[in-house]
């Protein structure tokens, strides 16, 4: 999945250090990011790259976290991509990056850059947020108010009848490929319980039996997955849920298309069954 790494190590201990000139930054235009045009890979620019350009870029750099002994920093300043040789590409190319490392770096820094966007104002009165020098948190010096990066629960669920496997697509979606039933988990809900309400409302059946199989973060949606396997219990007929759901069909074991770039837990759960490993 997009976290395993190895041998490279992440490292998202917050610290408050100054960008030099070797580090490496991560700079977005809504939902792009900045990249080397002539590279085929994901190659994200240095200060170096711009201390001709943008000499004073380092100061205003917000530091992230670190990949082996290289520190990545967020850097929100217009007019990058006119600097030769640098363009912004769209962040679906964090889905087909085969060097997974380069595609979660981005993917975090992307996560990490909305949260600061999104909250430079207080909720609570308005007034702007400072950056806190000793943790990853934005504070107001007005009221008091304190804010951490926001991440979600999510259920993801592999409803199976022996050798079939229900999979669905998304409605409205950029996306065709299938899935498998998710949904956010609601105020006041288990995990366990998010799984029987979504199986319900998205596709009308019951389930049992469940299996808790990994988790994962999500950064494109500031969300914790937790995957679940479960054994359909009564009918299989499917009621969907049309507004959420294009499609939600029964598939057998044998008929389920493989997945070959495993970035997702939705993806690894397919295959998983696909190959009989559940």
């Amino acid at each position: 999945m997009i976290q395993d790494i190895d041998p490279k190590v992440f490292r998202n201990a917050f610290k408050e250090k100054k960008a030099e000139s070797k580090d490496l930054f991560l700079a977005y235009d809504a939902e792009n990011v900045l990249v080397h045009e002539e590279k085929t890979k994901l190659w994200y620019p240095s200060f170096a790259d711009f201390d001709a350009t943008f000499p004073d870029l380092k100061n205003n750099a917000q530091f992230l976290f670190e990949i082996d002994d290289i520190n990545y920093y967020w850097v929100d300043e217009e007019g990058l991509d006119q600097v030769e040789g640098w363009v912004y590409v769209s962040s679906r190319r964090f889905r087909s990056e085969p060097k997974y490392w380069r595609s979660f770096a981005g993917a975090i820094g992307l996560q990490l850059s909305r949260w600061y966007k999104d909250h430079g104002f207080c909720s609570r009165c308005g007034a702007s947020t400072t950056h806190a020098e000793n943790e990853r948190m934005l504070y107001c010096k007005s009221c008091g108010f304190r804010v951490y990066p926001t991440i979600s629960p999510c259920v993801i669920v592999g409803v199976h009848d022996g050798d079939r496997l229900l999979l669905t697509q998304y409605a409205g979606r950029e996306h065709t490929r299938f899935a498998l039933v998710a949904g956010f988990v609601e105020i006041g809900e288990s995990l366990e319980e998010a799984v029987h309400r979504e199986v319900m409302e998205e596709v009308g059946v019951r389930v049992k039996d469940l299996q808790f199989y990994k988790s994962q973060p999500w950064p494109f949606t500031d969300t914790i997955l937790a995957g679940f396997f479960a054994a359909l219990d009564g009918d299989d007929a499917i009621t969907l849920q049309e507004d959420e759901l294009a499609l939600a069909v029964w598939m057998d074991r044998k008929d389920i298309p493989p997945e070959e770039l495993k970035i997702s837990l939705t993806g690894e759960m397919m295959e998983s069954f696909r190959l009989g490993k559940v």
